[in-house]
C-alpha cells in the first residue's frame, strides 16, 4: 500500500505524525512519502519536501512564495506520476493542498483531507469543491462537519488529536519547582507563535506586557516554551539582550509550561485549544500584515476568532487583533484574568469546551477511514 501526505505549518506536522503512527500501526508494510516537517519524517515518512520555509500567514504574504509553491506542486505532481499512490492524505495547509487535491483527483488517486479548511469561517467555496472533487472529510469538529456535510461531501467526525495529545509530563507543582517558580509566585506563559513571522509580530508586545504585568504584580514571573519550528536562540535574540523582565526560555515543553501557568499570553491557533484543554485562562492575540487584515475582515464570517470561542458560541477568552494587541492591551486583560473570581469563571467555561472536541482517539479514527479509502481504491 503507498499513502501520500501533504502537510505544511507546525500544527500539520504534529497532527500528520500521529497520523502516521497509527497508519503504521495497522498497516506496517505500507510505503508512506510526501511532504511534511520532522516529526512526520521522525514517524516514518519519506520526506519529498520540507515546507518549513514556505509556511507564511496570509494571502499577500503568502504572494512571495507562490514561485516556490509552484516547483513542489510539480514535483508532488511527478511523485504521483511515478509512484502511483493508493491516497492521497491532506493535512490543513489548504492554500497548496487544495490544489494539490485538485491533481489527484485528474489522476483517479482518491483524497482524503484532515484538517480541512476552515469553511465554516471562510464560507461554503472551498466545501463546494472539495465536495466536487470526492475529497472525503475527516472533520475534527462538530460545526465543521455539518458545514461539509451540507455541501454534499462524505465527511467522517473523528474528533480532535489534541485531546489525546495535550498531557503534561509532570504535575503541576513539579513543573513550577523545575522552572524555579515558587509557590507564592504567579506564572505567565507567552505563547507567541510557530513561524518567526508570528515571533516578530507579537513577541515583542508581549514583552511590553510583561513589563507592565510586573509593574502590577511583582511576583509575576514568565516562561515561554519554544515550538518545536524555532530555537531557543532566535527566540532570544528577537527578545533583545538582556530582557526585562527575564523569561524563562524552554524548549519542547509547551504542556508543561501551559499546566503550570496562572494565566498566558497566545497567538490565537492551536495554542488557544491546548490550553483550553489544561484550563488555563488566556488572552488570544493576533497580527497580520495591513493588506491582508483588510482582505480577512471582508471574507471572514464568523463573530469569534479564538477556538474556545468559537467552540463555545460565545466569547470565554479576550481576543486582541491588530492595533488591539499591544502590551498595554494585553497587561489588562491579562491582570483582569488573574483575579480569582474571574479566573475560575474562565476555567468552568473552558471546561465545558472540552467535550465538543471529541472523545480519544481521533488519530486512530482517521487511519482507520484512510486505510478504508486505500483499500477500496485497490480494489478498483
Amino acid at each position: 500500500m503507498r499513502i501520500m501526505l501533504s502537510a505544511g505549518e507546525a500544527s500539520g506536522d504534529m497532527h500528520g505524525a500521529d497520523l502516521v503512527r497509527e497508519l503504521l500501526s495497522r498497516a506496517p508494510g505500507a510505503e508512506l512519502f510526501g511532504m511534511g516537517g520532522p516529526m512526520m519524517r521522525d514517524a516514518g515518512v519519506e520526506l519529498l519536501f520540507n515546507p518549513a520555509s514556505m509556511s507564511t500567514v496570509g494571502f499577500v504574504e503568502s504572494l512571495r512564495s507562490v514561485h516556490v509553491l509552484r516547483r513542489v506542486l510539480q514535483r508532488l505532481g511527478d511523485a504521483m506520476d511515478q509512484r502511483r499512490p493508493d491516497v492521497l492524505v491532506c493535512v490543513d495547509f489548504p492554500g497548496f493542498n487544495m490544489r494539490l487535491a485538485e491533481m489527484a483527483h485528474r489522476r483517479g488517486i482518491p483524497v482524503v483531507y484532515y484538517f480541512a479548511p476552515t469553511v465554516w469561517a471562510w464560507g461554503r467555496g472551498r466545501a463546494d469543491k472539495l465536495a466536487r472533487l470526492g475529497v472525503v472529510i475527516l472533520s475534527v469538529f462538530p460545526f465543521e462537519a455539518e458545514a461539509y456535510a451540507r455541501a454534499g461531501a462524505e465527511v467522517e467526525f473523528v474528533g480532535h488529536p489534541l485531546v489525546d495529545r495535550v498531557r503534561p509530563a509532570v504535575s503541576r507543582d513539579e513543573a513550577r519547582r523545575e522552572l524555579g517558580v515558587a509557590p507564592d509566585e504567579i506564572l505567565v506563559a507567552l505563547l507567541p507563535g510557530s513561524r518567526e513571522q508570528e515571533l516578530r509580530q507579537l513577541l515583542l508586545p508581549m514583552m511590553d506586557a510583561a513589563t507592565r504585568i510586573r509593574q502590577a504584580r511583582p511576583s509575576a514571573r514568565f516562561a515561554l516554551p519554544v515550538a518545536h519550528t524555532l530555537t531557543a536562540r532566535s527566540v532570544s535574540q528577537l527578545a533583545g539582550p538582556g530582557a526585562e523582565p527575564p523569561v524563562i526560555i524552554v524548549e519542547g515543553r509547551t504542556y508543561d509550561v501551559l499546566n503550570a501557568a496562572d494565566a498566558a499570553l497566545i497567538s490565537m491557533g492551536t495554542a488557544t485549544l491546548e490550553a483550553a484543554l489544561l484550563g488555563v485562562p488566556h488572552v488570544a492575540c493576533y497580527k497580520l500584515s495591513a493588506a491582508t487584515f483588510q482582505l480577512a475582515k471582508r471574507l471572514v464570517r464568523i463573530p469569534h476568532k479564538a477556538m474556545p470561542n468559537i467552540l463555545a458560541g460565545r466569547r470565554i477568552v479576550p481576543e486582541l487583533l491588530q492595533g488591539e494587541a499591544s502590551g498595554e492591551r494585553m497587561a489588562r486583560e491579562l491582570l483582569a484574568m488573574l483575579e480569582p473570581e474571574r479566573a475560575a469563571e474562565v476555567r468552568r467555561a473552558l471546561a465545558e469546551v472540552r467535550p465538543a472536541l471529541g472523545e480519544p482517539g481521533a488519530a486512530g479514527r482517521a487511519a482507520e477511514a484512510v486505510l478504508a479509502r486505500a483499500g477500496r481504491a485497490g480494489m478498483a
